[in-house]
């Protein structure tokens, strides 16, 4: 793929669309729109895909020039860039009704900056997370990218998690992994791969909704093998609250409907929209923020550069053909954001 960098640049390359300047309170959305689309513009990734360009264009969405952090926040952040993120973050436009806030975050790299999005929560919520990795490791940095769960989960609002959809090996042997058993045990997280085998485990952790232990084995409740509609259904009469939000790390996809900067999953669009609808039909959607683009490794320092070397696959794997199934499945997800929620 880096062999033909121009092409990689033309599809990712922004456009030069900045809003209007606006009081400090922040941007207000233009008379007639009423969803609030807000892209994150934080590695190139979102703002030259056809489908988001558009929205753009025409108001319909508001850029976020997140570029001088993007590459301090990327997959862990120090507290002193977090702060600066927040600051800016809260410049950003909000629902003016009961609509629910949609942002579009870049690269899977980012997906601890989705504590952010939860911070001001006013009311008891369930979050369920779509993701190809748990992101429950404990002994990562604070705030990481593969640590973030165990954050969000000690956050008063949040009453559980339900993360759907993983296949990686960070299931293989979780403990030595530093996985998050305790909260699995406890029932603040349910935890259902789309495919995976036993995982071995020291200890009593317990059954739980997505799982049974067997002798030093959780044998999970994995997605492929059930009917997709029954699931959903069971699943969502069983939470706790009736307000969710809803975090999706588009990794979870197979290859065939996402080009990422990690390993992916098995679960195809059509189950990931068929859930979506099914999400908003059964409980009160509040918030969904998405990530899991590609984007070119840009990194803050050398540990970070390593860091991603060796935890991730080649970006060469991607051609610029391969990078426009980002922008058809953005264009499925916001358009059925739009007819959900006129």
């Amino acid at each position: 793929m880096f062999a033909n960098m121009a092409l990689i640049r033309a599809l990712a390359h922004p456009l030069h669309y900045t809003p209007k300047a606006q009081p400090a309170c922040g941007w207000a959305l233009p008379l007639g729109v009423k969803l609030t689309l807000n892209i994150l513009d934080l590695d190139h990734s979102l703002t030259g895909q056809a489908p988001i360009a558009r929205r753009l264009a025409s108001g319909r969405a508001t850029r976020l020039d997140l570029l001088d952090l993007g590459p301090k926040l990327r997959l862990w952040s120090t507290e002193k860039t977090w702060k600066r993120f927040v600051e800016r973050l809260a410049q950003r436009p909000r629902p003016r009704d009961a609509r629910p806030e949609i942002l579009f975050v870049g690269s899977g790299d980012y997906h601890h900056l989705t504590p952010a999005f939860l911070a001001d929560l006013k009311e008891p919520v369930s979050l369920i997370h779509f993701d190809n990795h748990p992101d429950w490791v404990r002994f990562a940095p604070k705030r990481h990218c593969g640590s973030w769960v165990n954050r969000a989960l000690k956050m008063p609002a949040i009453q559980r998690i339900v993360t759907l959809g993983p296949c990686s090996d960070d299931l293989h042997n979780p403990q030595l992994r530093g996985g998050n058993l305790g909260a699995l045990k406890r029932g603040r997280l349910q935890l259902f791969p789309w495919q995976h085998p036993p995982s071995k485990v020291w200890g009593r952790v317990g059954d739980g909704a997505g799982h049974q232990q067997q002798e030093n084995h959780l044998h999970w409740r994995n997605l492929a093998d059930l009917d997709w509609a029954a699931f959903l259904d069971q699943m969502i009469a069983s939470l706790p609250t009736e307000a969710i939000w809803i975090t999706i790390d588009k990794d979870v996809l197979a290859s065939e409907d996402a080009a990422t900067n990690w390993d992916q999953g098995g679960m195809r669009l059509t189950h990931l929209l068929q859930a979506l609808r099914a999400l908003a039909a059964g409980k009160r959607i509040i918030g969904i923020d998405i990530c899991g683009e590609f984007a070119t490794p840009a990194f803050s320092n050398a540990f970070k550069r390593w860091e991603a070397k060796s935890d991730q696959p080649p970006p060469e794997r991607w051609s610029p053909q391969d990078l426009q199934r980002n922008a058809a499945t953005n264009e499925a997800l916001i358009d059925l954001f739009e007819e959900l929620f006129p």
